[in-house]
């Protein structure tokens, strides 16, 4: 049996959002706030024993914020399992709680679900608001505490919490008034009663984040160690350990026997008779030696001990390093599984929480590429790019944040197994953060990669990763193969390509006078230009019906367009870096700054091919600066993949080119320091983005920013 999907309606994070899980190993990645934590504690208060008393103590605070007010709405957590074992003690749990029938009557799918709403009598106070009644309904909404709510488990549910109509019908319209006369569904399930708690019938493990490992070993609440010896005092040989035992009870009399020992009880007897007189003093005194001479007691006092550098010193946790106490930590959480595991429990759950904290990447990827038990279903949440470089892509959820709410994507929805198996190739290759990502650009070339970043840096004075943005080379892998992952059915993350159309930049046939060099390298542009329009009708295709991805050309090569934008300079700066011979040096000088495409299309290209397109990249970027002019194409794509702009964020752009535009230790010019007040009131909200921008217009005329604010819409 496994969890197959998981819908949270209104909790924490989550307004309305599913979770599809598989046999075995999933995973659950999302950056710091999208919520992991909170997933795993849904299913916890479903079916980790340890949590049952929580689960009946939700409050306000477990609402979600989007919410307008918390009263009158439901906290929904519905889990579904699949593959439920036809044996009979299974199917009778089953067939009497959570199970959804068959026709064979055999129960093979179940769903049970934690349903926390206002009791029956505010229910059947809301059922009674006539219809768009709205000021009644507020009325009875603003005494509604905490205390009037209650916490259900039912099962056999057969509807779909997450659907925004089915939720009006059952919980009602809380933003028209309008609620249906009914307070019972049974769509939602019957009760469970608590002896068929599903929790007492699973096995269950959770290993929590490794913040402070040392102190969970101090704490014999937490201390996994202890827990696996009291798991197994339970077995032990009392024949066997009864010698023991033995010691233990005559070491005991030893020392309370030792000459010392007894001076100090006689000293302790004779001081109290000193100071309160034998009338009011004890009876009786004994100092006596509590060694443990039990065979359980004496079991569980075992300590751990380790050598983790020195194989000839064995030292105490607090002597490991983090790494090695976290290691140590995980080891044993993941032991107490096993013993859990071999009790034959019903279904076998283990649950971790980024694991990742302190372990060297090398032991995060072995780690997690190993972890497997038969019949187990693991469950962990991680925003480590090392540990979901071995995951399944169809075993992925991806936490993304929008706003106040979070959503989950399942990357591999609707991919058939060849486009699944590409991606996951992709994946492993590269290992990049692409899953993490806000946004994406996508770039196939080494140049695109080194110089996008220092251009946005530069012009607009935020970073890629100020704005949210990913930057990813995929290389020859095309672009198709990783775009896919964007979709509404998948990842609903904004996806912008980047590529060449390779359009010629000369004409493609033979001249009079061309030489041999000459014919084959416009036979070379014309191919490059039939591959180009084929890549191009081909992108735009796959991305007319997917507003999640789309794709920018560079009219010819970005070294070309790079030109063309209006930075010849920047190149021309490089030549002698390029060419040491003078003729040479003087040629390509001149028809860098020809302004005849053909001409510094052929040399700029003749260049970068002859230092390397990656080294020559490197060289270029030394030449980057605030007035370098980013080519439209790669402008556009970066708003496009951004998307709305914050008011915060247009004011640090504006503030970057006022100080760019103003000479060192001379005050700002009349019209940029005009242009500063109005960007104030701007950030306070007093004036709109057109009217800033208007005014950026007259204060910085022919400013690099002017275009990129005429982009944003």
């Amino acid at each position: 049996m496994h969890i197959s999907k998981l819908t949270l309606v209104n909790y924490r994070n989550f307004q309305r959002s599913i979770f599809r899980f598989s046999k075995g190993i999933n995973t659950i990645i999302g950056e710091n706030g999208s919520g992991k934590s909170n997933v795993l504690r849904a299913i916890r208060l479903l079916l980790d024993d340890s949590m049952v008393r929580a689960s009946y103590r939700l409050n306000e605070e477990d609402f979600n914020r989007g919410l307008t007010s918390w009263q009158g709405h439901w906290i929904i957590i519905s889990i579904e399992f699949e593959d439920i074992s036809s044996d009979e003690a299974i199917q009778a749990l089953f067939v009497h709680g959570t199970g959804i029938g068959s026709t064979s009557g055999t129960v093979t799918k179940a769903t049970y679900n934690l349903i926390f709403r206002p009791n029956k009598q505010v229910r059947m106070n809301l059922a009674g608001v006539d219809d768009y009644d709205v000021t009644a309904m507020s009325e009875i909404l603003s005494k509604i505490t905490i205390n009037d709510y209650e916490t259900i488990f039912t099962g056999k549910s057969n509807v779909d919490f997450s659907d925004p109509e089915v939720y009006k019908r059952i919980v009602g319209d809380l933003d028209h008034a309008h609620f249906n006369s009914n307070v019972e569904f049974p769509e939602i399930g019957s009760r469970i009663p608590g002896t068929l708690s599903v929790a007492r019938e699973v096995s269950f493990t959770f290993i929590q984040a490794l913040r402070d490992v040392v102190s969970e070993f101090h704490n014999n609440r937490t201390n996994p160690l202890l827990t696996l010896l009291k798991s197994k005092s339970g077995q032990i040989d009392h024949v066997q350990f009864q010698p023991i035992v033995e010691r233990a009870r005559q070491l005991n009399k030893e020392i309370e026997g030792l000459q010392d020992v007894q001076k100090v009880r006689s000293d302790i007897v004779e001081t109290i008779h000193g100071a309160a007189g034998q009338t009011y003093s004890p009876a009786l005194m004994a100092i006596r030696s509590e060694l443990p001479d039990e065979a359980d007691l004496l079991f569980q006092s075992l300590k751990l001990f380790v050598g983790e550098f020195d194989s000839k010193h064995e030292g105490s946790i607090q002597e490991l390093s983090l790494g090695g106490a976290n290691l140590i930590f995980l080891t044993l959480k993941l032991l107490e599984f096993k013993y859990q595991h071999e009790r034959q429990a019903l279904a076998n759950f283990l649950l971790i929480e980024e694991p990742e904290a302190h372990l060297h990447t090398h032991v995060q990827k072995t780690l997690f590429d190993r972890i497997s038990y038969s019949e187990a279903q693991i469950i962990y949440s991680t925003h480590s790019t090392h540990i979901s470089e071995v995951s399944n892509i169809e075993n992925v959820n991806i936490l993304g944040r929008t706003g106040t709410a979070c959503e989950a994507y399942q990357p591999a929805s609707g991919l058939d197994p060849d486009q699944i198996g590409s991606v996951q190739r992709y994946l492993d290759a590269v290992r990049s953060n692409l899953l993490f990502a806000k946004s994406v650009l996508l770039v196939e070339g080494d140049a695109e990669e080194i110089l996008i970043p220092l251009m946005v840096k530069k012009v607009l004075g935020v970073s890629l990763d100020e704005l949210g943005i990913s930057l990813v080379n995929i290389g020859s892998t095309g672009f198709d193969n990783v775009s896919v992952l964007f979709h509404q059915d998948r990842i609903r993350r904004r996806c912008a390509i980047i590529t060449d159309q390779d359009t010629a930049f000369m004409a493609t046939l033979p001249a009079p006078g061309d030489d041999a060099a000459t014919i084959e390298y416009k036979a070379k542009l014309y191919r490059a230009q039939q591959v180009g329009a084929v890549r191009k009708l081909k992108l735009d295709s796959q991305a007319a019906a997917n507003p999640w991805v789309k794709p920018f050309y560079a009219f010819n090569t970005f070294e070309v367009d790079f030109i063309a934008s209006g930075n010849g300079a920047k190149v021309v700066a490089l030549v002698g870096a390029v060419y040491s011979q003078p003729v040479t040096v003087a040629q390509a000088t001149a028809e860098l700054n020809s302004g005849v495409l053909a001409q510094y299309g052929r040399r700029v290209l003749t260049m970068a091919n002859y230092e390397g397109k990656g080294w020559f990249a490197l060289l270029l970027g030394k030449q980057i600066d605030p007035r370098t002019i980013i080519p439209p194409y790669i402008r556009q794509a970066i708003v496009f993949a951004h998307g709305q702009f914050s008011t915060e964020l247009v004011f640090n752009i504006l503030k970057h080119r006022i100080t760019v535009n103003t000479p060192v230790g001379l005050p700002a010019s009349p019209a940029l320091y005009a242009l500063w007040q109005r960007l104030l009131q701007f950030r306070e909200g007093a004036i709109d983005f057109n009217s800033i921008r208007a005014d950026a217009a007259a204060a910085l005329p022919g400013d690099q920013i002017l275009p990129f604010l005429g982009d944003i819409p």
